[in-house]
């Protein structure tokens, strides 16, 4: 069984989930946002504006900046609610109608009458949007906190702007333990990019599509054809019964993980083709790959039932 990202027809582009501009947060304005992500030779990206109240609740409209070889897909970061922490719900959702509701939501602090995160989570999904949990461990959530967010397609294992800013930029412990309760998840790569500390340029997804078209992206997206990156190329992951079998640029570990502690890694010089024995993996439901170049930056792919 070979991944569906590299099964399926098409071709590879990169993109960028999660940034933002001076429509919220940031500190460039969004067509500056999307010439800087086009000149370091991005395929399309998702303006994410706080869609907040204070901000006029935005939908930032990129349609003006797309060209040939380069295009976005109209996206924001919801809020609503209160997490266990008492603090407010981030959750991103891309592939938004431009006149998406709003909620009330004034600011960044939870207020009483308003949708659960939950709730606007799965009002983004039905309007049509690519829906994952942000940044799991900056937000300080918890396991029950993640389990409410059924309309989750996917969690941010990486958050480039949260590692750099505070160290806090992993979002696995979350993935697995839902994946290890039978959740149905893909896992994304962002830079969540403000422009005011080097938050940008460190965390993507390859997408595999027919066309670099948003409505081609965001089905594909909903697929999981796809796979996270900091940097290294997977170019094939194909599992059989005895073992997964994993092509990538060059690399200096193959790692697979699943259920509780099972993980095998295999070490080398330059790798572009390991083999990874699953004998760990027999009680594992679900299996997923990292890979890790010399440099120390890495690429993931999407979980997987077991054959």
């Amino acid at each position: 069984m070979r991944l569906s990202a590299f099964a399926r027809p098409g071709q590879f582009y990169r993109g960028n989930l999660h940034t933002h501009s001076t429509l919220s947060d940031g500190v460039l304005p969004p067509e500056e946002v999307c010439r800087r992500y086009r000149a370091e030779g991005y395929d399309f990206i998702a303006l994410t504006d706080h869609f907040v109240g204070r901000f006029g609740y935005p939908i930032a409209d990129t349609l003006p900046f797309r060209s040939e070889g380069f295009t976005t897909i109209l996206g924001a970061e919801l809020h609503s609610g209160a997490m266990q922490n008492g603090e407010l719900w981030h959750i991103l959702a891309v592939g938004l109608p431009a006149d998406f509701a709003p909620s009330n939501t004034p600011d960044f602090t939870p207020v009483a009458d308003q949708e659960t995160g939950a709730q606007i989570a799965e009002r983004a999904r039905a309007a049509g949007a690519f829906v994952a949990i942000a940044h799991p461990q900056w937000s300080g959530l918890t396991l029950s906190d993640a389990r409410s967010i059924t309309a989750a397609h996917a969690v941010e294992i990486y958050n480039h702007g949260c590692a750099m800013g505070c160290d806090r930029g992993d979002g696995f412990s979350i993935a697995d333990l839902l994946l290890s309760e039978g959740r149905d998840l893909s896992l994304i790569a962002t830079d969540d990019a403000h422009f005011y500390e080097p938050d940008h340029f460190g965390g993507w997804v390859m997408v595999k599509a027919e066309a670099n078209d948003p409505d081609a992206l965001l089905s594909a997206l909903k697929a999981g054809d796809f796979y996270a990156s900091q940097g290294p190329e997977l170019r094939d992951v194909t599992i059989s019964e005895t073992e997964v079998t994993v092509e990538s640029s060059a690399v200096s570990a193959v790692i697979v993980q699943g259920k509780g502690s099972a993980s095998v890694a295999v070490h080398g010089h330059s790798m572009t083709r390991a083999s990874v024995p699953l004998t760990r993996f027999a009680t594992s439901p679900w299996i997923r790959v990292t890979v890790m170049d010399r440099a120390g930056k890495k690429a993931w792919s999407n979980p997987v039932k077991r054959p």
